[in-house]
């Protein structure tokens, strides 16, 4: 197993040991930490925790390369280790996110203190590590912006097991009329259904998201908000494009969705919310779930 982590504070290798045991349950002599352009003669190379450290510049004292010999199932999370390990060392510790995103990590503190940051490094040689941004003030990064990070929240992709239920279906009610005519498959009737596929995937996470109360950012960017209920629009109108079993399964999903979506929001009668959303006062007609509003609304939260 592979933690890639960095720390904030220039953590001494004697400390680091101590820490990585303590945070691993294993003894500080199984445990090697060594400069990996150092001698190779003064490693422990049985030792079954080994951390590789180097000195980097900026706001970054260190990048750790550290690799646990043992089954995975019994290790830590990344995430975890980051923790165990700020406590253990009384070090600010970084970790990359799971939206995969270049600048994306999470900051956890000595006091439990977790936070998203945005770390960029510059095209110098050696590069410069800069955490310019942070969600939440961390003492040790009194620099760093504090802001929202909504691309953050984009990339956040909550299972859609409705949404894979509902293509599951389709492709075997393809399967069992195949050759018929009254279930004719052209290039159009595809398209159309990757586009109702698409959007009820869309639907599906705002609604889990809303029903976790907005996990794990603890809020929801407005334009996004938005979005998603557009694609709700698409899917009203599409099933005229598609054949009558697939509409079929598609309006037995958004039954479930949209029931699960009105129970997580309430009214909104006067069409506030979407006033905000698109700044529209003429009293046009949309759909039903324009007019219902999450409580609170998830971009003021934070």
């Amino acid at each position: 197993m592979t933690y890639n982590l960095l720390t904030v504070d220039a953590v001494s290798p004697e400390i680091m040991g101590v820490a990585l045991a303590g945070s691993l349950g294993v003894a500080v002599s199984d445990v090697d930490v060594a400069d990996p352009d150092g001698d190779p003669d003064l490693r422990n190379w049985d030792a079954p925790v080994s951390c590789e450290h180097r000195a980097v510049q900026g706001d970054i004292a260190w990048s750790l390369d550290i690799y646990v010999h043992g089954d995975a199932a019994d290790l830590p999370l990344e995430s975890e280790l980051a923790a165990a390990l700020a406590k253990a060392a009384t070090a600010t510790v970084l970790y990359s996110a799971a939206e995969a995103l270049p600048s994306a990590y999470w900051a956890v503190t000595p006091d439990d203190l977790l936070t998203h940051v945005r770390l960029e490094l510059s095209d110098d040689e050696p590069p410069l590590y800069e955490v310019t941004a942070v969600e939440a003030p961390v003492p040790r990064l009194p620099r760093a912006i504090v802001t929202r990070f909504a691309e953050i929240v984009r990339e956040q992709k909550p299972d859609t097991p409705v949404a894979g239920a509902f293509a599951t279906s389709v492709e075997q009610v393809r399967q069992a009329a195949s050759g018929l005519a009254r279930f004719a498959w052209d290039d159009d009737t595809g398209s159309s259904f990757c586009s109702a596929k698409g959007n009820l995937v869309v639907w599906e996470r705002v609604i889990r998201q809303l029903e976790s109360g907005w996990a794990p950012s603890g809020w929801y960017p407005v334009d996004l908000y938005r979005e998603r209920l557009e694609a709700r629009d698409e899917l009203a109108g599409i099933g005229a494009r598609l054949p009558r079993e697939v509409t079929e399964l598609l309006d037995r999903a958004l039954e479930e969705l949209d029931s699960r979506f009105a129970a997580a929001t309430a009214e909104d009668p006067s069409g506030c919310l979407r006033r905000e959303l698109t700044g529209a006062f003429e009293q046009t007609s949309v759909g039903w779930w324009w007019h219902r509003c999450p409580v609170p609304t998830p971009w003021e939260q934070g």
